[in-house]
């Protein structure tokens, strides 16, 4: 099954006028907010607010998929010369994460499961490739 777009993640510099304006503006419903991290049901894709940081300033959006098997992905990808910014690892939260830059330079996550393998896959906050 082909990768599916399930989450746009928004950086933000401030949580709670950036929920303001996407809930009480724009009419989006709130599925849930945190200082960390607050979702709105936008149909199959969420769209996610994130604390803005050095890294991701606010304003820039993050595209995230999803995927079956993301071992094989990784692999499949890894073999046609997609560079990954952050290799699997699983995350604080219990799922496998990976990241990557297009060739536009934007920025997407991709989860997905993890099929138990004799290769040992990284803990959170390791390199790419």
């Amino acid at each position: 099954m082909p990768p599916k777009l399930t989450y746009a993640i928004k950086f933000v510099a401030d949580m709670d006028r950036a929920i303001r304006f996407h809930r009480d503006t724009l009419g989006l419903p709130l599925k849930f907010q945190s200082p960390g991290w607050s979702e709105f049901m936008t149909g199959e894709t969420t769209l996610a607010l994130h604390p803005a940081s050095e890294k991701n300033p606010a304003g820039k959006v993050e595209l995230g998929l999803q995927v079956d098997d993301l071992r094989n992905f990784h692999e499949g990808m890894v073999a046609q010369g997609l560079k990954f910014s952050m290799s699997p690892a699983k995350q604080e939260y219990g799922a496998y994460l990976a990241q990557f830059v297009d060739s536009e330079g934007a920025h997407y996550s991709v989860s997905g499961g993890w099929p138990e393998k004799s290769a040992p896959v990284q803990s959170a906050g390791g390199g790419g490739k």
